[in-house]
C-alpha cells in the first residue's frame, strides 16, 4: 500500500510537471513573438544567432534549458551582439558566460564581477582552508580571465574582470546590462555583518549607461513564508525584498516574468534549493524520495528586468 500511494504521488506530480512546461513553453513563445522587435541604441535582438549559439552547446548544459530557458530569458532582457554585459558571479563551468561571449561577438564584451572581498572574508573566513581559499580570492579577476580563454572561439566578445569594492573608474557608464543569475540571495545573506547590499547596487548602477538593464534571475520564497528564512542562506529570496532592493537603489522596475517560474517548488521553512535538482542534496541515499524531487524539477524563479533612469 505505501509503494502504491508514492507511485501515485510520483504520477500525480510528473503530470504536473508536463502542465507547466506546456505552460511555460506558451509564455515563452510569447515573450519571443514580442522581443523579437526588441531594439536598444542600435542593438538589435538576433534570435537567429541566439539559436544557434544556445544549440551549439555541450549537451550536458542542454539538458537543464528546459528550467533555465536561456533563450528566453536573454530574449526577454534584451541582451543584444555588441553589448557590453556584465555577470555576476560567473560560475566556473561559464554556464551564461558560454552563452555570451560568442553571441555578444567581437564588438561586445563580457565583464565577470565577484563580490565584495570584504563579504568573502564573512562569507568565508572561517573553517578548514579558508586562508587558502582567501588568498585565492585575491587574483579571481586575473584567474577568470585566464579560465575564459579556454571558452573563447573567433569572434567572441572582449572580456574583463572586477569585484565589487573595487571597480575600475573607466567602468563607470560604460556598461549596457547587468545580470544577477540566481546569485543575488549572497549580498543579503550578510546584511547583519557588514554593508555589502546597497554599495554592491551603488556600484552597479554607477557602471550602467543611462537607460541600463539590471536582469535578475532568482529562486523565489513564497511571500508567505518568514523574512528570515528567506534572508537568502536557504537559496531562496522573496520577490516583494529584491524589488524593494533594486528601487531603494535608484532602479525602475520594468517588469517580472513567469519564464522561469515552477509552480511545482512550494518550498516550506524545512527547505533548502539544494534539494531539489541538480544538487539533490537530501536525498543522495534515498532513491524514493530522489524521485519525487526530481519530478519537482530545478527551482521557482522570479525574472525581473530593471532600468536605470535615464
Amino acid at each position: 500500500m505505501f509503494f502504491f500511494k508514492q507511485w501515485k504521488l510520483i504520477k500525480i506530480i510528473t503530470t504536473a510537471v508536463s502542465i507547466a512546461l506546456l505552460a511555460s513553453s506558451a509564455l515563452a513563445l510569447t515573450s519571443t513573438s514580442v522581443l523579437a522587435n526588441h531594439h536598444k541604441k542600435g542593438h538589435h535582438v538576433n534570435l537567429t544567432k541566439l539559436d544557434k549559439v544556445i544549440a551549439a552547446q555541450s549537451d550536458k548544459n542542454k539538458l537543464r534549458n528546459k528550467y533555465r530557458h536561456p533563450k528566453q530569458t536573454l530574449e526577454y532582457f534584451g541582451i543584444a551582439p555588441g553589448m557590453t554585459v556584465a555577470e555576476v558571479l560567473p560560475g566556473g563551468h561559464g554556464w551564461y558566460s558560454k552563452i555570451l561571449l560568442p553571441y555578444l561577438g567581437a564588438k561586445g564584451k563580457l565583464i565577470g564581477v565577484d563580490y565584495n572581498m570584504d563579504m568573502w572574508k564573512v562569507w568565508r573566513g572561517d573553517g578548514k582552508d579558508s586562508a587558502k581559499f582567501l588568498e585565492g580570492r585575491k587574483t579571481w579577476a586575473e584567474d577568470w580571465l585566464e579560465d575564459v580563454k579556454e571558452w573563447k572561439t573567433k569572434g567572441s566578445a572582449s572580456v574583463g574582470a572586477f569585484a565589487f569594492g573595487a571597480m575600475p573608474e573607466k567602468i563607470q557608464g560604460s556598461i549596457d546590462a547587468f545580470l544577477w543569475i540566481r546569485v543575488i540571495h549572497h549580498i543579503n545573506r550578510f546584511e547583519d555583518k557588514g554593508s555589502f547590499r546597497m554599495p554592491a547596487l551603488k556600484e552597479m548602477y554607477a557602471s550602467l549607461k543611462p537607460g541600463g538593464i539590471v536582469g535578475i534571475v532568482q529562486h523565489r520564497s513564497p511571500e508567505k513564508n518568514s523574512d528570515e528564512w528567506a534572508l537568502g542562506d536557504n537559496g531562496y529570496v522573496k520577490q516583494s525584498v529584491i524589488i524593494q532592493l533594486m528601487k531603494a537603489a535608484g532602479f525602475k522596475l520594468v517588469s517580472a516574468s513567469e519564464i522561469n517560474a515552477n509552480v511545482l517548488d512550494i518550498p516550506s521553512e524545512d527547505d533548502l534549493v539544494w534539494r531539489l535538482a541538480p544538487a539533490l542534496s537530501t536525498s543522495r541515499d534515498d532513491p524514493a524520495k530522489r524521485k519525487l524531487m526530481e519530478a519537482i524539477g530545478e527551482s521557482d524563479r522570479m525574472t525581473l528586468k530593471f532600468r536605470k533612469p535615464k
